[in-house]
């Protein structure tokens, strides 16, 4: 009885539930698109980082990381299309009407990313969200 009482009760006690998180396999440069071959996966739980290189290849480092510390999604975003002071379309949408102007981007970006946009006629500066077309949408 003793013995089966000691055996459900190893059964029913939960343990505690390991994964894997994703680290770099060498010092890696922020700016830098990731592949397979700059990942490993490590066992173990860690709170805050990436569990699985589908997550991460493809994407660019926002910061240099290094070998063996384990990488979380803020360190990765999408791969920048646009660079610091490159000129694009500026657009603002607003109940039917659109204006379309030049404008030169303030900081670095991908797409889904807000950045601070100036129009090149006005000088004024706006925030934007980038997208795919390579145009920054004005923030409303």
């Amino acid at each position: 009885m003793k013995r089966a009482l000691i055996l459900a009760t190893l059964l029913l006690t939960p343990l505690p539930a390991l994964a894997d998180y994703l680290v770099a396999t060498r010092t890696i440069r922020a700016k830098s698109v990731l592949t397979p071959d700059d990942l490993a996966l490590n066992p173990g739980d860690m709170p805050g980082a990436i569990a699985s290189p589908a997550d991460a290849v493809g994407l660019e480092t926002r910061a240099t990381l290094y070998a063996g510390r384990p990488i979380s999604s803020n360190d990765l975003g999408a791969p920048a299309i646009v660079e610091r002071n490159q000129f694009l379309p500026l657009v603002y949408r607003n109940a039917g009407l659109e204006i379309r102007v030049e404008g030169r981007a303030l900081d670095r970006a991908g797409i889904g990313d807000t950045i601070r946009v100036m129009n090149a006629s006005s000088r004024t500066t706006v925030n934007a969200r980038l997208a795919a077309d390579g145009a920054a949408y004005v923030m409303q």
